[in-house]
């Protein structure tokens, strides 16, 4: 089966099941198969709609609709801000969590009756949810929309299909033998829940963790082999099953997800988890320096003046609690003289970058785009960093805290009258 038979069987009132992995980018000919999108409405609501598993995932579709300037697409990460934009009208494409759809056909800001094409993203993670009912409910009352079903197992949904997409035109290859049963698993692969705003700093993590200097990172696309044999394979797309054993074959993989990925990676590969650095890691490494310094310093060096200095304090406290507030001022003041000053004892909070498409040629400044963070994305004044507004993008810093908000917030949002794309910016 192909779009073109999707297509046809959509015109003539029969769902449509796409079978394709949980990823946004591995659902592209959806864009093709939805066709010209009509216009939203003030007051009703966009033309299609997208079911997801959650917000997250919701922002996933925003940040992969194909540059069209005839096309937008909503995510819902804010009901009250969402509200405001489906008053408009400008919307054609609204993306979200069930219970946040529900939520809004529940103040009336959505209307179920003007949708004409429902898309249900990957079912599989809803099913079962506490949300199930909200997406029941949304799916009975749109009974006139057309239905695309994205799922990557239609047989763990028989039910679902059953009540909802009835007689549904499967388009793909299922995940079973010739005898019906499971495929095998196609390798062995680590794995490591890391959200996508996160994941190219989770390559360096991955490297320190694996202590690996020649890795191939895989991006989704064509598989380019290195000219050097690979540690190991960094997956920072979700693979198909043939792209995770093409890529097995190079070295073995190491594949970074969301939650609602598992299922579906654990039944293409024998997963074993990898354990990245955590914060906490990281402070044990810094407090380890901070001691092996003191302890050179010790040996090394001559501080009798320091202890004369400080012997009065030793009479009145005990020496570990005096040791305690010497560091803790230091950290407080954040400056001094000589090799004290560059004890790492309070680092900088974290700051990564924010790729967003518009730049000098569209008169875009960085005050377009602080107020964009502050206003569509709540990102406070103090995470935002560094903005260089270059050609035709722009790229910002923000505390890493804040780096998925920010993401999710610009998702879509308007900066100089347009539609801008937005992501965590790609180590260059």
């Amino acid at each position: 089966m192909t779009v073109a038979d999707a297509k046809a069987a959509l015109e003539r009132g029969r769902p449509v099941v796409l079978v394709r992995p949980p990823a946004v980018e591995q659902a592209r000919d959806l864009w093709e198969l939805l066709g010209p999108v009509a216009p939203g409405r003030p007051g009703v609501g966009p033309a299609v709609l997208v079911m997801c598993a959650d917000d997250a995932c919701a922002a996933d579709w925003a940040a992969a609709a194909p540059p069209r300037t005839d096309l937008r697409l909503h995510a819902v990460t804010g009901l009250a801000r969402t509200a405001r934009i489906l008053l408009d009208g400008s919307v054609q494409i609204l993306a979200g969590a069930a219970k946040d759809l529900a939520a809004l056909v529940q103040r009336a800001v959505l209307k179920l009756d003007a949708i004409s094409t429902l898309v249900v993203a990957w079912p599989e993670a809803l099913v079962a949810s506490d949300h199930a009912a909200a997406l029941d409910t949304l799916l009975g009352e749109a009974r006139d929309a057309r239905r695309i079903v994205l799922s990557w197992n239609p047989a763990l949904l028989g039910d679902f299909l059953e009540r909802h997409a009835r007689r549904a035109l499967i388009v793909g290859t299922p995940p079973l033998g010739e005898s019906g049963a499971p495929l095998p698993p196609a390798c062995r692969a680590r794995y490591a829940i890391v959200p996508s705003w996160r994941r190219s700093v989770a390559v360096r993590d991955a490297l320190d963790a694996l202590q690996v200097t020649t890795p191939l990172v895989w991006s989704g696309g064509p598989i380019a082999l290195p000219t050097v044999a690979p540690g190991v394979v960094l997956c920072t797309a979700l693979p198909t099953r043939d792209e995770l054993g093409a890529l097995a074959r190079v070295a073995e993989p190491a594949v970074f997800i969301n939650a609602a990925q598992l299922p579906y990676l654990r039944s293409i590969a024998t997963l074993t988890p990898l354990a990245l650095p955590s914060g906490a890691d990281r402070a044990r490494d810094r407090a380890e320096t901070l001691r092996e310094r003191v302890a050179q310093l010790l040996t090394a060096g001559d501080v009798d003046a320091e202890l004369a200095l400080l012997d009065p304090l030793f009479e009145r406290f005990d020496p570990a609690e005096v040791a305690g507030a010497l560091l803790a001022m230091l950290g407080q003041e954040g400056k001094g003289e000589g090799e004290a000053a560059a004890l790492p004892l309070r680092s900088a909070p974290e700051r990564v970058k924010i790729f967003v498409g518009v730049g000098k040629k569209d008169r875009a400044s960085a005050k377009d785009l602080v107020g964009a963070l502050i206003r569509e994305a709540g990102v406070a004044k103090g995470d935002i960093g560094r903005i260089e507004v270059r050609e035709t993008f722009s790229l910002v810093e923000v505390a890493a805290g804040a780096a998925e908000r920010a993401v999710r917030g610009l998702a879509g949002a308007a900066i100089r009258g347009r539609r801008v794309p937005v992501r965590l910016d790609r180590e260059r």
